[in-house]
């Protein structure tokens, strides 16, 4: 019985102390999260300008240290999308062209104020590589094309703690630069903005 209670007092130890050192010291450890949010990418083709809307879903990790008060952190998210574009009359009358969004890796840096003790506001920044896929049919032609775009995406929000855990709220701007279709269409222009909610554990 006693050796029992000695193992049920040494696991119970083990539990409490990532709790307590977090609340020693918030904000700071690595962490891993789920993402989940509003995605609107804009496109721009042959002058013709337009958007969708959808959901972005997917997970984060990273690590943050807390340098009394002020956040530095490393972090990377993998995200899917299912938001799409089309267009039509680009190069010929009743041609249509869709764009799809895919896979987005990212990674980047963030840099927060620990304003109250469970609470922070950050900015982030840092590189973006999605996949797009173009579907073009001009009753003639039918032809699909995919590629990765390379761009930059800034940010900022907050996050709340709570022991070992974290709520964040943020909004992030993307941008990919001009996308080229090797001559299928003339280059698209392609950004996008998304407003997510991310809640994990820190370790």
């Amino acid at each position: 019985m006693k050796k029992c209670v000695l193992v049920l007092a040494a696991i119970a130890a083990c539990v409490s102390a990532p709790a307590l050192a977090q609340d020693a010291t918030p904000f700071t450890g690595p962490y891993v999260g789920g993402v989940l949010g509003f995605d609107s990418v804009e496109q721009e083709v042959a002058g013709q300008k337009g958007d969708d809307n959808g959901t972005v879903y997917g997970g984060v990790i990273g690590y943050d240290m807390n340098l009394g008060g002020v956040i530095v952190g490393a972090e990377a998210e993998y995200t899917e999308s299912a938001v799409g574009y089309s267009t039509k009359d680009i190069l010929v009358e009743g041609d249509e062209a869709r764009l799809n969004a895919g896979r987005d890796l990212y990674a980047g840096a963030r840099i927060g104020y620990q304003f109250d003790p469970n609470a922070m506001v950050y900015v982030k920044g840092g590189y973006t590589n999605a996949k797009a896929k173009l579907h073009y049919d001009d009753a003639e032609l039918i032809t699909s094309y995919s590629d990765e775009l390379d761009g930059f995406r800034v940010g900022g929000g907050l996050e709340a703690s709570a022991k070992n855990m974290f709520v964040r709220l943020e909004y992030r701007y993307s941008d990919y630069g001009s996308y080229s279709t090797n001559g299928l269409l003339p280059n698209i222009d392609t950004s996008r903005h998304q407003g997510v909610v991310m809640a994990g554990l820190r370790f």
